[in-house]
């Protein structure tokens, strides 16, 4: 028993100091290494399975800095591009968060740049139907703005609204 003992209380002051510091992760691992429970609509926990549906979540990273040494991408310039070729594309809704990007290009060099995340999240069932409007959006874009390249990252998520 001094060992579940020791390990409960190690476990605590792990979760404690984790909370107190912004990294709810590490007290879940903390915590006999298993992830929180799942959420269900009213917000009550349970052990089972995550409640929602099957949804795919595609992440498009869009690069401002030109590779001709051009005027970088502006913001009013991407906001009007989401407006004419993603929202018609993806209507019910879509997230465009801000950030800086590091990558290497063609040539080998390391590019530092302002740089956009795009959410999209849509029904797993209308995956191969999208993925069509998906593609476009990212071609649009290097066209336009004479990109190398837009990244995507797509995952298979569960989703509630």
């Amino acid at each position: 028993m001094p060992i579940t003992l020791s390990r409960t209380r190690l476990a605590v002051a792990a979760t404690t100091v984790a909370v107190l510091a912004g990294g709810a992760p590490v007290a879940y691992a903390a915590l006999a290494g298993q992830p929180p429970a799942a959420t269900t609509a009213t917000g009550a926990t349970g052990a089972t399975g995550a409640t929602g549906r099957a949804y795919v979540e595609t992440r498009l990273l869009f690069g401002t800095a030109r590779p001709d040494g051009g005027p970088a991408v502006t913001e009013r310039q991407f906001t009007a591009f989401i407006d004419r070729y993603v929202t018609p594309a993806f209507p019910d809704g879509l997230t465009v968060q801000d950030g800086q990007g590091q990558w290497r290009d063609s040539t080998g060099t390391i590019e530092r740049e302002r740089s956009y995340e795009l959410i999209l999240l849509y029904p797993a069932a209308q995956g191969g139907s999208r993925d069509r409007s998906v593609e476009e959006i990212r071609a649009t874009y290097r066209r336009l703005y004479g990109q190398e390249s837009v990244a995507r990252i797509d995952e298979t998520v569960r989703a509630d609204f």
